[in-house]
């Protein structure tokens, strides 16, 4: 399957992250020799032109490609290591470069200077495109930038230790600071002012806000993974797990959080969230094997997850079914993976530099 649906590249370093632009017509591919590497989504042979259904026996068959990918655009080398990405407007996107410099990227892979810059090396970097506002840290301080230019405020300091990651909501109007064992929430509607702070048993290593913006889930520096929700400030963690949680993604059609570092996919209803020690609303998805997941990815308009192995096997999976699809059998450990905001594509980064857009056919998720 993966040979017929999917574009594939060879990239010199392993893939670190990666990101869709705003209007999900590229997809960014961070490498650790600290270069971006760029594809456009628009595709010569989709799977669709190669789609044939016999009419004698109704039978769907599909070709394979008959020449290979464009190739994609590698941007120069921007810092040592990966560089953080953020989708800006439209098709670009806002990275991380030496020198605590921010830049702009374009979809044909060049690099434009902005107004920010750090003392330090950037250790944190997301943009809220509907307020046109970056948030950047170099672990000590926050900074905020209208997308306009010019640095406009810096976020007083609250709690000890240095920042780890930043994460603004679906709208834009709060900003999750994980500094320390904690996750304090601002708003930034006016005056940034601290609404909330939510403690962990260990360091948020990431933040992912459900659709609603009403909870926040973290996978943590020790293992396992924090949620909290935001109205009350309750939060829970959840730490039985096999290998590290490098990855949680929420699923707004299944109304759950899925979770990487198990056998399986990790899953749980939000009808049920696990607080206070609760497991009952633990979703079993897909089949048990003996290989972890390193990769979890929410689908944006199904009750999907797909999945990527430290083997390098690929599933997509019903969330609370035990069936899953497998995409893709093997390969360099999965080390990212994300959905176009159609749900059409689904990207994937491995350890040994694989970047892949896996294109899906309309009629594979009836």
């Amino acid at each position: 399957m993966f040979d017929l649906l999917a574009r594939s590249w060879a990239l010199p370093s392993a893939v670190e992250t990666l990101q869709f632009s705003a209007d999900s017509s590229v997809a960014a591919f961070a490498c650790a020799d600290g270069t971006i590497a760029l594809a456009t989504l628009s595709d010569a042979e989709p799977p669709e032109s190669r789609i044939r259904v016999s009419g004698d026996l109704g039978q769907t068959t599909i070709r394979p490609r008959e020449k290979p990918p464009a190739p994609l655009i590698v941007t120069e080398r921007l810092r040592d290591g990966a560089p953080l990405i953020a989708a800006s407007a439209q098709s670009g996107f806002l990275a991380g470069a030496s020198e605590g410099r921010v830049v702009r990227v374009t979809a044909t892979g060049e690099i434009d200077d902005t107004d920010i810059r750090l003392d330090g090396a950037i250790v944190a970097l997301d943009h809220a495109r509907g307020q046109g506002v970056t948030a950047v840290s170099d672990g000590a301080d926050v900074l905020l930038a209208m997308a306009s230019g010019g640095i406009i405020r810096s976020l007083a300091r609250h709690g000890s230790g240095n920042v780890g990651a930043l994460g603004f909501s679906p709208s834009g109007r709060q900003l999750a600071v994980c500094r320390s064992n904690e996750i304090s929430i601002w708003t930034l509607v006016g005056e940034p002012a601290l609404i909330r702070t939510v403690s962990f048993p260990k360091f948020p290593i990431a933040v992912r806000w459900s659709a609603d913006s009403e909870w926040i889930a973290c996978p943590l520096a020790s293992g396992g993974f924090g949620v909290a929700r935001l109205v009350d400030g309750k939060a829970g963690t959840v730490s039985d797990f096999p290998a590290m949680v490098r990855a949680v993604s929420w699923s707004e059609r299944a109304d759950a959080l899925v979770a990487s570092g198990a056998f399986r996919i990790a899953a749980w209803s939000m009808k049920l969230p696990p607080l206070e020690g609760e497991t009952g609303g633990a979703l079993v998805t897909g089949r048990p094997g003996l290989v972890v997941v390193e990769a979890v990815a929410g689908h944006p308009t199904r009750p999907l997850a797909a999945a990527g192995f430290a083997n390098g096997q690929i599933v997509v999976a019903r969330i609370g079914e035990r069936d899953e699809l497998l995409v893709k059998p093997s390969g360099g450990a999965v080390t990212t993976l994300a959905w176009s905001a159609d749900g059409r594509h689904l990207a994937a980064g491995t350890t040994d530099g694989g970047a892949s857009l896996i294109t899906f056919p309309a009629q594979m998720f009836k």
